[in-house]
């Protein structure tokens, strides 16, 4: 059996993204390791004064794996190109969680 596990870079953002889906969808932090805990760091592998951005992390939401990062936080968050689906046990589930998804941020769909 193959498991897909989405990896997400946020470009410097990553604790912010830990803390809402934790607060907006019951995340669980598994793992979480900072550029300067990381051992054997090559030389110009850490972003310029990115010693405490997130180098690797692990969420579990569900019985689903979501891996995320800050990345080498090269610039202006861009949050395109994916999306990720989730199913829930019933519709005031799935209304409690799109709401709170959604809140401050912009539906493309709902």
């Amino acid at each position: 059996m193959i498991q897909i596990q989405p990896y997400l870079f946020f470009n410097g953002r990553c604790e912010e993204a830990i803390g809402f889906y934790q607060q907006t969808l019951g995340a669980e932090l598994q793992m979480l390791m900072r550029f300067k805990e990381a051992p054997d760091m090559p030389p110009g592998a850490m972003p310029p004064g990115g010693e405490d951005k997130v180098m690797h992390a692990t969420l579990k939401i569900g019985h689903s794996t979501v891996m995320l990062s800050d990345g080498h936080c090269s610039g202006t968050p861009a949050f395109e190109g994916f999306s990720l689906s989730f199913a829930v046990a019933d519709a005031a589930a799935a209304d409690r969680m799109f709401t709170a998804l959604g809140a401050g941020g912009s539906v493309q769909m709902p």
